[in-house]
């Protein structure tokens, strides 16, 4: 049978069309039956909490859903408990070829089980700790405490304001000096009393160093590096003004100023990302800051004025222009120079070589 030319036209359209949703159908069985990518994540404590461990659940959980992975979680898993290395462990039993590590602890702690896994991909909240399969992840937190310390600054009246920090690390010691740094570059008679609690999460502690710096040092501004808001609770008590940190307490009153947070979905999504793509050590490093829009002051409370926001957004605007906090002349409080003139402090001191403090630092005792 011979067709026509108009036959002919019609019958290619159909074959064309029929093709078409033949190549469809079997593609989407190819991504109905793709193997989804499982991804374990371990914190200090629960999903549920509003602190430190809740916001990186909600920001690791919003970015797996983002980009079609599984996410299967260990909850309240202590640093140096013998609970980590079992903990992974049975997250590779289930299939996890990445794994995230929440806690600055963790991957020292559990150094021999990620040794004994090279093929497992392991994200670490900490620079302290390096291996093959090791990728480093962190926020440049120090940049908005810097903001949260130029508020400070401005805000209190008897020059004297309070941290209470969990200990002695890099992290923590960077976030005091940045904050210090904040505090002075707006009111340089202002200084920054530092107690330790010695632990990322422990109330009666924290309460306490909370109730001696205010009831003991005349602190009328308090701020806290630890997972919870027991600090800022402390202030609310006392009717002085405080700076959170992780999340905004919106229990508060007006007294709460803003609060020191960041983006973990943005974090997540690259990291998660890069996995995905088998690119996992292509990238040791990952440090996102106010660049990135990772890191940032909350809402501000109406106590702030618009002199402080307007010296704050100038900063920011700084920052994004190139500008390092950690810039300049910089002594530390035993007077020494830390940073000279036209000098940046290298990112692989401020990570893993930050043991003093800066100028105007001072310490709590009993």
């Amino acid at each position: 049978m011979v067709l026509n030319k108009g036959k002919r036209r019609f019958l290619l359209i159909i074959i064309v069309l029929l093709t078409t949703v033949i190549i469809s159908a079997l593609l989407f069985v190819g991504r109905s039956h793709k193997k989804q990518e499982k991804i374990g994540f371990i914190i200090t404590g629960s999903v549920d909490e509003k602190g430190w461990n809740g916001m990186h659940y909600e920001g690791v959980s919003a970015a797996c859903k983002e980009l079609g992975a599984e996410l299967i979680v260990k909850e309240n898993i202590k640093e140096f408990q013998g609970e980590c290395g079992p903990a992974i462990e049975e997250l590779i039993k289930k299939g996890c070829k990445m794994i995230i590590l929440t806690s600055f602890g963790y991957a020292e702690e559990a150094a021999d089980i990620i040794a004994k896994y090279p093929e497992v991909s392991f994200y670490s909240n900490s620079f302290n700790f390096h291996a093959d399969n090791v990728t480093s992840y962190f926020s440049r937190m120090y940049q908005a405490r810097y903001l949260a310390g130029i508020v400070a600054g401005m805000q209190t009246k008897t020059n004297k304001i309070g941290y209470v920090a969990a200990m002695p690390t890099s992290e923590v010691n960077r976030g005091i000096s940045a904050f210090t740094l904040g505090v002075r570059q707006v009111n340089p008679d202002a200084v920054v009393t530092v107690a330790w609690s010695n632990s990322w999460d422990n109330e009666a502690e924290e309460r306490k160093q909370a109730d001696n710096l205010i009831n003991n040092t005349g602190v009328d501004v308090i701020t806290y590096h630890q997972n919870q808001t027991y600090v800022a609770e402390e202030a609310e008590k006392a009717g002085i003004c405080s700076i959170g940190y992780n999340q905004s307490l919106e229990s508060c009153s007006e007294r709460y100023l803003t609060a020191v947070v960041c983006d973990w979905k943005l974090t997540y999504e690259a990291i998660i990302r890069q996995y995905l793509k088998g690119d996992s050590s292509d990238i040791k490093m990952y440090w996102v800051g106010i660049e990135e829009n990772a890191v940032k002051l909350t809402d501000y409370s109406q106590l702030v004025t618009e002199e402080t926001r307007e010296k704050v957004n100038k900063a920011i605007n700084r920052i994004l222009e190139g500008y390092d906090v950690f810039s300049g002349v910089i002594y530390d409080n035993k007077g020494r120079s830390r940073c000279k003139d036209n000098q940046t402090i290298r990112d692989e001191v401020l990570l893993e070589q930050f043991d003093w403090y800066v100028e105007g630092v001072e310490f709590y005792e009993e």
